[in-house]
């Protein structure tokens, strides 16, 4: 994972570049506490993100927007890469 918002002195707004080799996964979690909306943009390679017990299949170029409340996690069995916007 690499986080760029301290690198660009962001201050609400979050941005992650997830980048993972064959088989990798995300933990389970929201973000109700912060009132923190996702968005995930997959770049590169196939996989699900599970939003809600619901999972939804993404290819390059997919983006998903997962509310503050949802929880979120994702599987992939391939090298991926994503970015993941957030902001409250």
């Amino acid at each position: 994972m690499h986080f760029l918002r301290d690198a660009l002195d962001c201050e609400r707004l979050g941005l992650t570049v997830v980048e993972g080799d064959g088989e990798w996964s995300g933990m389970e979690h929201d973000h109700a506490e912060e009132d923190h909306e996702e968005v995930y943009l997959l770049m590169e390679g196939s996989g699900t993100l599970t939003v809600d017990g619901e999972d939804v299949d993404l290819d390059p170029g997919d983006a998903v927007r997962v509310a503050p409340s949802s929880t979120r996690t994702y599987e992939f069995d391939e090298r991926s890469r994503m970015v993941v916007v957030g902001a409250p």
